[in-house]
Parts: structure tokens; C-alpha cells; sequence
């Protein structure tokens, strides 16, 4: 048994690899009671095992599927929660909103003390006379009044209408909002994925690269080939291991760049399950796209948006109305100084109630200003809509017909690798029999190492494009 083999496999935390080494370790020490010449190689192999299990135990690694992984973003991800809390906020607007139609009540108290009184009989404050009010007079005054709307040029309903509005808006960016996530971890996990394949296909060409400098070292050893396809392969070895490490740790970053969508603890060892990421439904008609991407959240925003602009135009055109609100109050006073006198000491009380109405004259020439402007508002928003759909249109017709070509290129990729494994194999052979360069070969290796990427890349790339496409379509959570 290969030492690098056995170290792989601790690493690796192969159960029956533990197994096989344990009983390995027993006939040791059944050996060492007749012979004590394997007693440092089993105590090695003892630590060696004991090491390998608590390392797989600290270094537990969860594997999360797509759906798992789309799951816990929308329970977790922070701007998903930032979306639910703006959502509940509308809500309490409407309530709030609501609370114009309640009477406003009001309770005043006052607690004074009279200064002297002048009074002046003659012209230009001559002939004066002072009288002090009587010692210890105060006034006392408490008064409780309320105002309760009864018509307000409809500015209240008009108001609770555009709070409904709003949140219907909130609404729909909450779900534009998960959407938006969800995109964005599937992006994350395919390109995880992408990474994933390539740590396969780079590693495969290591060992092909280890075995053909064997082969290279061979030759030169008989002198059949010169220094310098020894180098050459040494360079390709070297190229393909610094590929690997980058490849790593790439995938290392786009797995933190998970955890964070995730919310995931910083000290969790995740990595993805692939079972089943490609598998996803067949392209439909255009048609049917370019419908659903009407009724796409963006375009559902834009158009709430529309009526909440024509809502404040009707709300600025209310100006132009009267008010007409429903009053009362109820005042306990001291002293009566209503009868224009401060010499009765007395306790007393009044109210009044009824109907006030209030029309504000200054907004027949003021207010006009106002409707233009929100009239504007309204054209201005309309005009968004319109570009929204704009938009929408391109970027559906785009993403469908990227996808359809990205189906087209899958059955020439699949010709694509067949071509460059035949060809790997016959300049393999000519480089066996010293037909070709190294330099050929090299080349043949990189075109075959190309076209496996081209295949599982161009597949994962359609199935990233298929997400894009329900995404634009709004079709993403259905």
C-alpha cells in the first residue's frame, strides 16, 4: 500500500478504509507478540487512524441541494427580510391613513393671573383710569373640543386609496425581491457547479500529465528525445497545477459567497449536491414567454405605480372643494369674564356643537399650478411604463433566443469532444512511437481538455439561461 494513497484516504474519511487499517493493526499485534520488528509502523498507523477520524469529525461537510439551498434564502437571506418588513410597513400605513376619518379631540388647560386694567376715556390714551382686580383673582380655564371630518373634497379616500396602492406595490417587490435572490443563488450554485466540473476535468489531466512525463523521462533516458520535451512536459504539469490551485480556491470564494446568501454560520463547511441541476423543462413557444413577461413583477410595479400618480392628481384636484366637518367642545371656566366683568367670582360652564364648513378661496388661482404638475406626474409615469415594457420585450426575446441557441450548440459540443478524443488518441499514438513532438501532443491534450469543459459548461450554462428566461417571465416561483 502506497503511503500517498493511504494519507488520501484519511483525508477522505473512508469508513471501511478505517476498517481495513484497524484490522490490519490487530495481525500487526498479533505478529508483534512473536516479533517485535513492526511495533513503530503499527503505533503510526494507530495515531494516523485515531488523527483521520477526529479530523472527519471537526471537518463535517453539509451538502445542500438547490432547493434546500433556495429555501433557506427565503427564510434567511437579509434583503428578502429587509422586502417583508418594508411590506409590513405599507401595511400600517393604510391603518394610519384610515385614522383621518376618526375626530380629532382635543383638551386645553389654562391657569393665569390678571394684571391692573386701564381704561382710557379720552383720545390718545389720555384721561386713564387703573382698577385692580379684587386680591388672589386667577383665572382657571379648561376646555375639550372635537373635530370629526364629514367631507374633504374626497382628499381621505383618495389618500386611503393611495396607501392601498403603495402596498400593493410593496407587495409586489417583495416577491420581485425573492425572485431576485432566488436568480442570484441559482447563479451562485451553477457556477459552483461549473467550477466543480472543471476541479474534475483538471485533475484528470494532472494524472495524464504525471503519466506522460513518466513516458518523457523514459524517452530521454534512451535518448530519444531531447531535454526539451522533457521541460515542455514539465511546463504543461506545472501550468495545470496552478489552474487547479486557482480553480479551488474560486470555488472556495463562490461557496462563502453562498453562506452569505444563505446566512449560513461563518463556520459551516457546506458544498453543493448536483443530483439532479440539469434536469430542467423543455423550451416553450415565445409566445408564451413574451405573455407571461407582460405580468412580470417590474411591469406590475409600473403600472400600481400609474395609479398611484393618478390617485394624487385626484387628491390635488380635491383642493378646489370645501370642508365640511362636524365640532364641538365643552369649556369649564373661572372667573365669568364672559359678561365683560371681573367682579363675579363664580365657577362656570358652557359648550357648543355643530356643523362648520370651510372653503379655502386662495386655492381657485393657487391650485391650478398643482393639477398641472401632477397631470404631468401621471404622463411622466405612463411614459416609464411603456419603457418598462420596452425593456421587458428585449430582454425576454433575448434570453429566449440565447437559450435556443445554447440547445443548438449542445449536439455540436457532443461532436466537438468525440472529435478531440479520437484525435488525442492518434497523436498519442504517433507520440508513442516518436512520430510527433511533444509539442503536438501538448496541443491535442489542451483541445481534448477544452471540449470537455465546452460540453458539461455548455449545459450548465443552459440550464443558467433556462432560470433567466423564467425569471424575466415572472415565472420563477410558479
Amino acid at each position: 500500500m502506497a503511503i500517498v494513497d493511504f494519507e488520501a484516504w484519511i483525508k477522505l474519511g473512508n469508513f471501511a478504509t478505517y476498517s481495513f487499517i484497524y484490522i490490519m493493526f490487530l495481525k500487526k499485534r498479533v505478529l508483534w507478540s512473536q516479533t517485535k520488528i513492526n511495533f513503530s509502523k503499527n503505533a503510526l498507523l494507530l495515531f494516523l487512524f485515531f488523527q483521520g477520524i477526529m479530523s472527519v469529525q471537526a471537518q463535517s461537510t453539509t451538502a445542500i441541494s438547490l432547493n434546500d439551498a433556495l429555501k433557506i434564502a427565503k427564510e434567511n437571506n437579509k434583503t428578502i427580510q429587509k422586502s417583508h418588513i418594508e411590506q409590513r410597513i405599507s401595511e400600517q400605513e393604510i391603518a394610519v391613513t384610515k385614522d383621518l376619518r376618526l375626530p380629532e379631540l382635543n383638551f386645553n388647560a389654562m391657569y393665569s393671573r390678571l394684571s391692573d386694567l386701564t381704561e382710557y376715556e379720552g383720545s390718545f390714551f389720555s384721561d386713564k383710569h387703573t382698577y385692580t382686580p379684587q386680591p388672589g383673582t386667577v383665572i382657571y380655564d379648561a376646555v375639550t373640543n372635537f373635530d370629526m371630518p364629514i367631507y374633504a373634497g374626497n382628499r381621505i379616500n383618495n389618500a386611503i386609496k393611495k396607501s392601498k396602492e403603495e402596498n400593493e406595490i410593496a407587495k409586489i417587490k417583495e416577491e420581485k425581491t425573492q425572485n431576485d435572490i432566488q436568480l442570484q443563488v441559482t447563479a451562485t450554485f451553477l457556477g459552483i457547479y461549473k467550477m466543480m466540473e472543471l476541479q474534475k476535468i483538471i485533475n484528470e489531466s494532472i494524472k495524464e500529465e504525471l503519466e506522460r512525463l513518466k513516458e518523457v523521462k523514459a524517452f530521454k533516458t534512451f535518448g530519444t528525445v531531447t531535454k526539451n520535451e522533457v521541460l515542455r512536459s514539465e511546463l504543461q504539469l506545472s501550468d495545470r497545477e496552478l489552474n487547479s490551485l486557482t480553480n479551488k480556491k474560486n470555488i472556495s470564494i463562490a461557496l462563502q459567497d453562498l453562506k452569505t446568501l444563505l446566512q449560513l454560520p461563518e463556520e459551516a463547511e457546506i458544498t453543493i449536491d448536483t443530483t439532479g441541476l440539469l434536469d430542467t423543462a423543455p423550451l416553450k413557444d415565445y409566445d408564451f414567454y413574451f405573455e407571461e413577461t407582460l405580468q412580470n413583477e417590474e411591469m406590475r410595479i409600473s403600472s400600481r405605480k400609474v395609479d398611484v400618480k393618478k390617485t394624487e392628481l385626484k387628491m390635488v384636484k380635491g383642493n378646489f372643494y370645501p370642508k365640511v366637518s362636524f365640532f364641538g367642545n365643552y369649556n369649564l371656566k373661572y372667573p365669568d369674564y364672559m359678561l365683560f366683568t371681573l367682579n363675579r367670582p363664580y365657577l362656570y360652564t358652557i359648550g357648543q356643537i355643530g356643523v362648520e364648513a370651510t372653503y379655502n378661496l386662495s386655492g381657485l388661482y393657487k391650485n391650478k399650478a398643482r393639477v398641472q404638475v401632477a397631470n404631468l406626474k401621471v404622463e411622466l409615469q405612463e411614459n416609464d411604463l411603456e419603457l418598462v415594457k420596452n425593456e421587458m420585450v428585449d430582454k425576454v426575446f433575448k434570453n429566449h433566443t440565447q437559450y435556443q441557441e445554447i440547445l443548438d450548440k449542445l449536439p455540436v459540443t457532443d461532436k466537438a469532444l468525440d472529435l478531440a478524443n479520437e484525435n488525442y488518441r492518434i497523436v498519442k499514438v504517433k507520440y508513442l512511437n516518436q512520430l510527433v513532438l511533444i509539442t503536438e501532443m501538448v496541443d491535442a491534450d489542451n483541445a481534448l481538455l477544452q471540449a470537455k469543459f465546452n460540453k458539461i459548461s455548455t449545459r450548465i450554462d443552459a440550464a443558467m439561461k433556462h432560470y433567466e428566461l423564467l425569471h424575466t417571465a415572472g415565472l420563477l416561483n410558479k
